[in-house]
């Protein structure tokens, strides 16, 4: 089957869902476009923000992966936080404002598009998904923040999507799992 070469890039605060959403398309579209071989080389998948965002390496990774993503012309490829996260996090970390508009030109030509996974602002539901993040990973407490934090990050997300020259599509992902979200994402993709 051809390949459409997807460039897609999943971004939203943190606690928001987007590695399970992700791992749901990740799903379809590895499974649809595999090789056929003993490699899952339907699409890739990087989850560029393991603690590098935000700091003064955050700009360095971008370059490289979209480096990347420039390089793989010929299967799918999902990216889990990247531009928009760095500008959210130089602007709250760092009291900074990160200029992403030469990555976007690049992401552009690529034809990437952005999933923005949201929320809503109800911090009952936040406090649950931190304690679950927690219980599955103990040493993301070191970095844990109060609701109102995430809600923060969230409100800059969309703001800073308005000024995004890419296609994007935003998905509130307040109750998970979701198949329908799924749905949404596959059909803004042209999958369904």
């Amino acid at each position: 089957m051809e390949n459409p070469k997807h460039n897609i890039i999943f971004e939203g605060p943190e606690l928001a869902g987007k590695s399970y959403l992700m791992s749901q398309v990740f799903d379809h579209l590895e499974q649809k476009y595999n090789s056929g071989g003993k490699i899952m080389d339907g699409c890739h998948w990087f989850n560029c923000d393991v603690g590098i965002f935000g700091t003064r390496f955050g700009q360095i990774a971008l370059l490289k992966y979209l480096e990347l993503m420039e390089a793989i012309s010929d299967t799918n490829v999902m990216v889990e936080k990247f531009h928009l996260t760095e500008a959210v996090y130089q602007k709250l970390y760092n009291n900074k404002d990160f200029d992403f508009s030469n990555i976007e030109t690049r992401l552009k030509v690529i034809k990437a598009k952005i999933v923005l996974i949201t929320f809503d602002e109800d911090e009952g539901l936040l406090k649950k998904r931190l304690q679950d993040r927690l219980n599955l990973y103990p040493h993301y407490g070191r970095i844990a923040q109060q609701p109102k934090d995430y809600i923060k990050q969230q409100q800059i997300h969309l703001k800073l999507l308005e000024s995004s020259q890419l296609e994007h599509l935003v998905v509130n992902a307040s109750v998970l799992p979701n198949p329908a979200l799924v749905e949404d994402i596959l059909t803004f993709l042209k999958e369904k």
